[in-house]
């Protein structure tokens, strides 16, 4: 097994166990401490925190960066994992990522200090009960082509976040890819009620012939 694949291993295995803690031999985490000399903010509360999160995304979080265009301030990885050291569970930071990631095939973003398990593994270990970031390593997972813990990473989403139209969408998605209709189902009016706007599940279950017009 390459260096590479161990640090994926390795990280996985942390984001497994969701442990928030070193272990008890006094080891250093391996994904690093949450302690930062700004922040760390939850991305949840940008009201309370608007000039912080002004000076994080003005400087390293600009609109090239999270379209995974180029860095603000050096190479995009550094960017990424500025923003995210500040704001861990910075939910869109996260998604631009695993989209560099997944479009480079690379398991570390050059420029940023972990690999990307980790930055989903800090973020998690940061707010525990944020479907977002849930959600947000549900799409990679899917993108990396585990599909089976993409799946269960959107049912741990949804758990959190019951009332998130695109999560309710991910998991009747996740379970109509797994023909389990009668849940895609349940899933796809949920998130449909909630507003989601693309008829792409809508469809796929009518081609199936398992939609229906009921409430």
């Amino acid at each position: 097994m390459n260096s590479m694949w161990k640090i994926a291993a390795l990280s996985m295995a942390l984001m497994a166990t969701g442990s928030a803690a070193a272990a008890t031999d006094g080891k250093v985490n391996f994904c690093g401490d949450l302690k930062n000399a700004f922040g760390p903010f939850d991305y949840r509360t940008r009201g309370e925190h608007s000039n912080d999160f002004d000076l994080v995304e003005g400087g390293h979080f600009t609109a090239d960066v999270e379209n995974g265009i180029r860095g603000s301030s050096g190479a995009i990885g550094g960017d990424l994992d500025y923003t995210l050291r500040a704001i861990p569970n910075h939910h869109r930071a996260l998604a631009t990522l695993a989209k560099v990631a997944v479009r480079s095939k690379t398991l570390q973003v050059p420029g940023a200090r972990y690999p990307v398990e980790c930055y989903f593994e800090r973020a998690s270990r940061f707010q525990p009960n944020d479907g977002g970031v849930k959600a947000e390593y549900g799409n990679y997972l899917y993108a990396m082509g585990k599909p089976d813990k993409a799946f269960l990473m959107f049912k741990e989403a949804v758990d959190l976040s019951p009332d998130n139209p695109t999560i309710n969408y991910n998991v009747g998605l996740s379970y109509y890819q797994r023909k389990d209709y009668d849940n895609a189902l349940l899933y796809a009016k949920k998130a449909y009620a909630l507003g989601f706007p693309l008829p792409g599940l809508k469809n796929k279950l009518a081609a199936a012939g398992k939609w229906n017009d009921k409430p």
